[in-house]
């Protein structure tokens, strides 16, 4: 699958604009989805439409006003009036008694985490200090390569080495030696990435920047991972979906990167570089 993925996603990286906005819009809704399915489970019918609709339009908002000038200030008055509109659905379609707070609460939440978080990846692509096309496609890939290589090296290190487990009741695979294998791969790979990819690209990354991007990652990032575990046990669910045939949904494949992506916009913006 990785010999497929990969590819695909540098040449839709690469192309940037609506197409990308639009697949991380259609990511966000599938993914939302995946979350209210397992609401549903546990008894509770989130406002899917208003929900997946806010999710989509996160990374249409994003790249409206990073990639075509659009004042920022759009992005949350737009934020606001979805919010509105979420809760005038709550009004309309939920009384007192069908649980309106945790309706509202869990379709907005899914929205922000599945459409939002990912969402970030527009900006590092098509922020106004990226050179071209090539530096902002491999100015995404920092935190996509860093934590595919951390995820890796995180599995190799569990089942070479063994041990404690790292959070059983969630999942019972991963393990402390992983976790630590994960996060030095991360302290590796990150500034290297920057030093033969980044700088090459003309797209250079200050050494201090990329150690701590690559600490958010190793540490951070495989959080992620457990958090969306989190959600699974609950509703009692091995995999999130179905989306990616013997791979699992949406939410599986994407569970680390929906921490590691804002990070590495958070880490990039405080040293300047976007």
């Amino acid at each position: 699958m990785a010999g497929i993925g990969i590819p695909a996603t540098l040449g839709l990286v690469y192309l940037g604009g609506w197409f990308l906005a639009g697949t991380l819009a259609a990511l966000g809704a599938i993914g939302a989805g995946e979350l209210y399915r397992m609401a549903r489970v546990q008894g509770m019918e989130s406002l899917e439409i208003p929900g997946a609709g806010g999710a989509a339009l996160f990374p249409l908002a994003m790249f409206a006003t990073f990639g075509t000038g659009l004042d920022s200030s759009w992005l949350l008055l737009g934020g606001a009036v979805w919010l509105i509109v979420v809760m005038l659905t709550a009004l309309a379609v939920r009384g007192p008694t069908k649980k309106p707070l945790e309706v509202v609460s869990v379709t907005v939440f899914a929205a922000l985490y599945a459409g939002g978080l990912p969402a970030f990846l527009l900006w590092m692509r098509h922020a106004p200090s990226v050179p071209g096309a090539w530096a902002g496609t491999f100015l995404v890939f920092l935190p996509l390569a860093v934590t595919w290589i951390c995820d890796s090296l995180a599995m190799m290190g569990g089942a070479l080495i063994g041990g404690a487990k790292l959070a059983p009741v969630l999942s019972p695979r991963k393990t402390w030696a992983g976790a630590i294998t994960g996060l030095v791969g991360a302290l590796v790979v990150a500034p290297v990435y920057g030093w033969l990819v980044l700088e090459r690209a003309g797209m250079p990354v200050p050494p201090a920047a990329l150690v701590v991007v690559g600490l958010c990652i190793g540490t951070l990032g495989q959080v992620g991972d457990l958090a969306e575990s989190l959600f699974k046990r609950q509703a009692g669910l091995k995999d999130s979906g179905t989306f990616f045939p013997g791979h699992g949904g949406v939410l599986d494949r994407l569970d680390s990167l929906y921490w590691s992506i804002p990070l590495t916009a958070f880490v990039l913006r405080a040293f300047g570089t976007i």
